[in-house]
């Protein structure tokens, strides 16, 4: 789309200063010959009109007036490549994101005014963060493409085989095809979480509630898969009153005891609620493989896995954690994985204590 024909900045700003210098000289200049022939004969009536002329002040005037607008131009000029240097950049730094290039950065040369190097970095700043963003959907667009094609292609494999007749229908075929469908449905689930929770659009139903409460329900709902998996689990449950989403958050206890019982089977589980100064918390704990120190950086990136311990076989849709934080910060409070010397992965949700319920 063609721009608007405005005039460009520096143009304008050395024209404002000739025309300032021109107006002080019309004020002057006029001034002082208005001054000359009309009130100097009748203040001082004893000077002639020849000394009038030898004085040469309306002559001597005019160059230093003509003096002054050349250095007004040559300032003004100075000025406005000061100005509109750093503007440019960020100007065409902007068509170039606009274009589809997030790579795109304003450079900023020394020498320019402060005003203009917080517009440059805060510009470039925001370039950064739109070329993570787009990584970012890329990167997600691509792990849930891979995501859904396996559920998919085993879907239809089986629907395949019956309609050909390889397969016989019995009821455990059909169990199998509903568990298929309920991972995809649970998948598609944990990215709309995941999207509202970006978006700062989470839907929240608070409840005032006590997190040690919220723990045992989430203990007592997977109980049967813990003793499965092996788990031995060990409770300090103190009583941790907040006002918060009780189904979100069990969504989340939910979430860190299934990671336990996928990534670190046969392991002790430690369950922890409790106060911790202005905050309340929810504490698991296993003594599992555990994560490298890198990989502890990069587990709450969606669909991430680190696969020498905790890997695909094991199954996961590398979503758990991602909805964990997402929901803990939906409600103001974060997730993070604790440093420890010991084996094993230890992540908290924290939360702001709310002694009053509150609408989020």
């Amino acid at each position: 789309m063609a721009r608007p024909s405005t005039g460009k900045l520096n143009s304008q700003i050395v024209r404002a200063m000739i025309a300032l210098t021109l107006l002080a000289f019309a004020v002057v200049y006029f001034g002082l010959i208005a001054y000359f022939f009309f009130i100097y004969d009748w203040l001082y009536p004893e000077f002639t009109e020849e000394d009038f002329l030898r004085t040469g002040d309306v002559v001597t005037l005019g160059l230093l007036l003509g003096i002054g607008i050349s250095s007004a131009s040559l300032l003004g000029w100075f000025l406005a490549r000061r100005i509109v240097t750093p503007l440019k950049s960020v100007a065409e730094a902007a068509r170039q994101v606009a274009e589809g290039d997030f790579s795109a950065r304003a450079s900023l040369r020394r020498g320019n005014y402060g005003e203009a190097g917080d517009l440059v970095d805060d510009f470039n700043q925001m370039a950064e963060r739109l070329q993570r963003a787009e990584a970012e959907l890329q990167y997600s667009n691509s792990a849930i493409a891979h995501e859904l094609r396996t559920p998919l292609t085993i879907l239809r494999g089986r629907l395949q085989g019956l309609l050909d007749g390889a397969f016989t229908p019995s009821p455990e075929l059909y169990g199998r095809l509903i568990e298929h469908v309920d991972d995809l449905s649970a998948i598609v689930e944990e990215l709309r979480t995941l999207a509202l929770g970006n978006a700062g659009q989470l839907d929240l139903q608070v409840s005032h509630l006590d997190l040690a409460d919220e723990a045992e329900a989430a203990l007592t709902s997977l109980e049967e898969p813990l003793v499965k998996a092996g788990i031995t689990i060990t409770r300090q449950v103190n009583s941790a009153v907040t006002s918060a989403d009780r189904s979100r958050l069990r969504q989340a206890f939910v979430a860190l005891l299934e990671n336990c019982c996928r990534y670190a089977p046969h392991s002790t589980v430690l369950v922890e609620t409790g106060l911790a100064g202005e905050h309340v918390f929810f504490r698991c704990t296993d003594t599992g493989p555990g994560l490298s120190d890198e990989s502890r950086t990069r587990a709450f990136e969606r669909f991430w896995r680190a696969d020498d311990s905790r890997g695909r076989a094991r199954g996961g849709s590398g979503l758990g954690l991602p909805i964990v934080k997402a929901i803990a910060q939906a409600h103001g409070g974060d997730a993070l994985i604790l440093s420890s010397h010991k084996p094993g992965l230890a992540v908290e949700i924290r939360l702001p204590r709310r002694d009053q319920p509150v609408t989020l």
